[in-house]
């Protein structure tokens, strides 16, 4: 075959109607809409209920919904799946239950527990009835529970029985609360004992049954009704609801679709097999699962435990797999350290396999007649061996952990960037594009202008690329957060939404996210710092696990804090001469730091770091940033105020040390 040969004209264009305005580039979009409108919804389809019905349509007697089962001693079993068809069944009894329960059109309905199929079937059944979906984080503190169901006015919330104890527990606070339906098993004691706080429980079956007997028309939604109040789980403050209508949502989806029969996105067909664990509160999982139901495929959810995910995989055997980078680093981490491990022969042997795959990845292949089967067969073995494509998203990936898994895994891996307010959805590399370094194309759905932040040096004009604050407009934009006008305005301007990203448009017109508006801080002496950046090449390194770097502008260096690698770590101590067992037992050794710390920093400056832009003290830390200690956020962005909280001490300290 021969190679895709990309011109600036391959990717995007200006769009039509583009217009200069001072202070901002012209809008671009997809090449391959040219002169077309930006897409909307299917023809019609003009809901996410209607999206359900075309699946149904497709695939109806086909497995749609799949879970693994569990003995009496919890150990889990092989998948077992419901069709499409009995799904549509208890998907149309629920929402007639809920009915009876006297919710009106467009009032909220929660969701609160980790990824399942009940979790889908209430989901379905409020967008039948044209409910508004609020879903919640497993992983939520009490002060985020009661802000969200209070502001949303919530009565009735679907929830498994540990999260349903903590609603009854909240029930105080939260005065709207009439109605908990559990997924899962419970005691009979819970339904007397919820009553006596005010809450009426029933199980899920049990209200299924309900409106069967008593059957309720559905009161259909749409494409401008509200599908979901999705709120952001915010590094800052109090999260915000993010108001996306069917319309949003479908546009996102049909516009992967749409690029799949250009050719470029892999053709997704009713064979599909999604496994299910980004949570379901997250609008990425939303929209993917949105998008496997349009082609009427299979999904099938995790058993819950993130530690045990690639046991699931190994069962299900996915053939798209999608995650955060944060897993895929992990998998890059794993097999590097493993080559290492092994080392002679066997390292040689992979360095050579992927030295010659990179350079077909430059030729535009991501195929090798006899390292894919020699050498890359064991690793893509870890995701169930037959993945047609890879997802990564929600958060930036290195362009070398990129070109890795192409490598490893021979085939299209994708890198789509979005926020909650754009649906997920607002540019995705294209399949046979084989560079790294970019987020591609917008969507067929919206269209991308760059606004000028002059503050920072950033403007339309620069030469030789455009840059800029990232803005999009289209069928994808959220409508607003819920109740907050004046965050709203600050967010919507004109109908273009405000990313907070700061872009340019590369020499092919494809789009780099290259620094954030508000992610960045001053030192001492003028220099702009942007910590993710440091911290994702940190993350890298095989000795870090998780990296928060620190500075202000009254400092004239960073300092860091390091949870280190445990399995890599405590072997490469005991090595430099230092003794101990567990990460505890070493974190406080002053040596052991400072050989940490050149480690780090000759690292930093061979992935392109510059001089001011390493830490030149660092803290280690045992215990690692979790959603528990209140130092990530459900989607694992590092909480960074809260950070800054818990180690000031550490870092006053680090500072007094460098300026004594």
């Amino acid at each position: 075959m021969p190679k895709q040969v990309w011109t600036n004209t391959s990717f995007t264009i200006e769009s039509p109607d583009a217009v200069e305005e001072p202070g901002y580039g012209k809008a671009r979009r997809a090449a391959y809409l040219a002169g077309k409108e930006l897409i909307d919804m299917p023809p019609g389809v003009n809901s996410l209920h209607e999206n359900f019905l075309t699946g149904l349509k497709i695939s109806t007697d086909a497995p749609f919904l799949g879970h693994r089962t569990r003995d009496e001693d919890g150990k889990v079993g092989p998948y077992v799946w419901q069709t499409y068809n009995e799904v549509y069944k208890r998907v149309k009894n629920l929402g007639s239950g809920l009915a009876q329960r006297g919710l009106n059109r467009q009032d909220p309905v929660g969701l609160y527990s980790i990824n399942r199929p009940e979790w889908s079937l209430g989901q379905q059944a409020s967008y039948m009835y044209a409910y508004t979906t609020v879903p919640l984080y497993d992983t939520l503190g009490d002060e985020a529970i009661e802000y969200i169901i209070n502001q949303t006015e919530m009565r009735v919330c679907f929830a498994t029985y540990d999260k349903a104890q903590k609603l009854i527990k909240l029930k105080a606070k939260l005065p709207t609360l009439d109605t908990v339906v559990v997924m899962d098993t419970f005691p009979d004691t819970f339904i007397p004992d919820a009553k006596a706080f005010g809450v009426d429980v029933i199980a899920i079956t049990a209200l299924e049954a309900q409106g069967a007997q008593v059957v309720t028309e559905p009161n259909r939604p749409g494409p401008d009704d509200c599908a979901t109040i999705c709120y952001t789980s915010g590094t800052t403050g109090l999260p915000k609801g993010v108001i996306l209508s069917h319309r949003n949502i479908l546009s996102v989806a049909t516009a992967v679709n749409y690029r799949c029969q250009n050719r470029r996105f892999t053709l997704i067909t009713p064979n599909e097999i999604h496994i299910s664990f980004l949570p379901m509160a997250h609008v990425f999982e939303l929209v993917l699962q949105q998008l496997v139901i349009m082609n009427g495929a299979r999904m099938g959810f995790y058993a819950g435990d993130t530690a045990k995910l690639l046991d699931d995989v190994a069962e299900l055997r996915p053939t798209v797999f999608v995650a955060v980078p944060r897993l895929f680093n992990r998998i890059y981490d794993k097999v590097l350290s493993g080559v290492k491990a092994k080392g002679g022969a066997a390292a040689f042997l992979f360095k050579t396999a992927i030295a010659q795959k990179q350079a077909g990845l430059k030729r535009g292949t991501v195929n090798h007649w006899l390292w894919d089967k020699l050498v890359f067969g064991n690793v893509r073995s870890k995701l169930g061996g037959r993945c047609r494509f890879l997802f990564t998203g929600s958060a930036p990936i290195a362009p070398d952990v990129l070109q890795f898994l192409r490598a490893c895994f021979s085939c299209d891996v994708f890198e789509g960037y979005g926020q909650t307010e754009t649906s997920a959805g607002l540019s995705i590399t294209f399949s046979g594009d084989y560079s790294a370094g970019h987020v591609g194309v917008p969507l067929g759905c919206c269209e991308v202008r760059l606004r000028d932040i002059p503050e920072m040096n950033y403007t339309s004009k620069d030469e030789p690329r455009p840059r800029g604050e990232i803005t999009v407009r289209g069928n994808s934009i959220f409508s607003g957060y819920y109740k907050s006008p004046d965050k709203t305005a600050e967010t919507l301007e004109n109908g273009w939404c405000r990313t907070g990203d700061v872009g340019q448009w590369d020499e092919f017109g494809r789009l780099v996210i290259i620094d954030r508006v508000k992610c960045i801080f001053k030192l001492a002496q003028g220099e702009y710092i942007a910590p993710e950046k440091i911290e994702n090449v940190y993350c890298k390194h095989e000795l870090v696990a998780q990296a928060y770097v620190h500075g202000d502008s009254l400092q004239a260096s960073l300092v860091g804090v390091i949870v280190p690698d445990e399995e890599s770590f405590i072997p490469w101590a005991k090595a430099q001469g230092f003794e101990g067992e567990s990460l505890a037992d070493f974190v406080d050794q002053p040596e052991l730091k400072k050989k940490l710390l050149q480690q780090l920093v000759a690292y930093g400056k061979a992935s392109g770091l510059k001089g001011f832009e390493n830490i030149r003290a660092l803290t280690l830390e045992a215990e690692q940033f979790t959603i528990d200690n209140n130092l990530l956020t459900p989607t694992f962005k590092l909480r960074r105020n809260d950070a800054k909280t818990k180690y000031q001490a550490q870092i006053d300290a680090m500072y007094a040390s460098l300026n004594a």
